[in-house]
């Protein structure tokens, strides 16, 4: 194994995860730390209890796997019709309707940065395959919107316009499951899209059934090139269960439910349940790695990635949603410098924190699958001293 390792901080199970800070005592901590000069020089957010505004027509959000930025700063959002309970929430939706609330949403939700749906698209068509079961929304640098599937049969990925007009699709869908991580035709259950604009490549997390990353022309879809862990040929035999005392497993564990280019050549990779981010050089060399909570079992710490907007991309988020955290990341040192989050449904908090994103403002979205069924909006308040664990970040009002 090439490179290095790196533990940047300690983890537990979920049911057992470092102790956060909570509420308001967690903001008075943190004010404290700024005016004492303590603490960790890092970005610094609150959230914006407001945003986004109430959806029309007694829409309701299932679980809200993607999140992506267009040039706009409009933030579009995906999320599973399937998974809202019929009984219970959907009364508009029975035939004959049984109250006066509530639907399903669109699939696909569009935002202005004011937080006004803006347009909803999505959903099965005669022009093309929809996913068995959506997972994960991107914009690329043309302002294309990209979409996978993490279902039995999901085996393709989908781009479209921003407006929601088909483009194409890439890969072979509803080929099942059968697993091929050598495959140049098809894909397994891809989790995420993300694009390197200078190639003009997109790099698909490759996936729920996968273990690879796959580089494909992002306007073609002609496939490049592909890659497993530590730079390794991909192996679809079974993993053993996740062992944080093991030595660190030479093959991706899926899901590969990331896998992110940075502006300087590289690509961060979300080995999700091995609670670990590996970073490769773009033609697939390994460079380094680290692990995060590397005691959570399970769904793992590590669902997604998000980097800074400034031009060397300093920080890069980790959404965890085992833990129910994000953790801000010094990119160059692979040091987590603060977390911030905890388990719950109130501002701030999450439950299942699925995918992470950032616009060019500094601020940061996330969506939560599970129960969490929610987009939330992190305000950037500018770079200043945080402690080490921030909990929720509620308003310091």
């Amino acid at each position: 194994m090439n490179g290095k390792r790196r533990t940047l901080i300690g983890g537990a199970t979920a049911g057992v995860a470092i102790a956060l800070a909570c509420g308001q005592a967690a903001m008075d901590d943190a004010g404290s730390a700024e005016a004492a000069g303590q603490g960790v020089e890092a970005p610094r957010f609150e959230v914006d209890p407001f945003w986004p505004k109430p959806l029309p027509e007694h829409w309701l959000l299932g679980s809200t796997v993607g999140v992506g930025v267009d040039s706009r700063d409009h933030v579009f959002i995906i999320h599973r019709r399937a998974s809202i309970n019929p009984g219970t929430e959907l009364g508009l939706d029975a035939d004959p309707p049984t109250s006066e609330c509530c639907r399903a949403a669109p699939e696909v939700l569009e935002f202005d940065p004011e937080g006004n749906l803006v347009n909803s698209w999505g959903g099965p068509s005669d022009d093309y395959v929809w996913p068995e079961s959506n997972h994960g929304i991107t914009v690329d640098h043309m302002d294309n919107v990209w979409i996978g599937g993490n279902g039995a049969s999901d085996s393709h990925v989908l781009k479209f316009s921003r407006d929601g007009e088909f483009l194409a699709s890439y890969g072979q869908p509803a080929l099942g499951q059968e697993p091929d991580s050598h495959s140049e035709t098809r894909y397994n259950r891809p989790a995420k899209v993300a694009f390197d604009a200078e190639a003009n490549e997109a790099y698909v997390a490759d996936g729920y059934g996968g273990r690879r990353v796959a580089v494909l022309d992002a306007s073609t879809g002609e496939f490049k090139r592909y890659w497993g862990a530590y730079g390794n040929a991909p192996d679809d035999a079974p993993t053993p269960p996740y062992d944080p005392d093991a030595p660190p497993h030479q093959q991706f564990r899926t899901p590969v439910h990331c896998a992110d280019p940075s502006l300087d050549g590289l690509v961060y990779v979300c080995d999700r349940a091995g609670d670990r981010i590996q970073v490769f050089q773009r033609d697939g060399t390994y460079v380094d790695e680290m692990m995060i909570a590397p005691r959570t079992l399970g769904a793992g710490s590590t669902w997604d990635i998000a980097f800074s907007r400034d031009a060397d991309q300093k920080y890069m988020y980790v959404a965890d949603g085992s833990n129910h955290r994000v953790y801000v990341v010094d990119r160059a040192s692979l040091e987590v410098l603060t977390t911030f989050g905890d388990g719950g449904r109130q501002p701030g908090q999450f439950i299942g924190v699925h995918s992470i994103a950032t616009d060019s403002q500094g601020n940061v979205y996330t969506t939560e699958t599970y129960d969490g069924k929610r987009l939330q909006k992190f305000v950037y308040m500018g770079m200043g001293r945080v402690p080490a664990e921030q909990g929720p970040l509620w308003p310091n009002r």
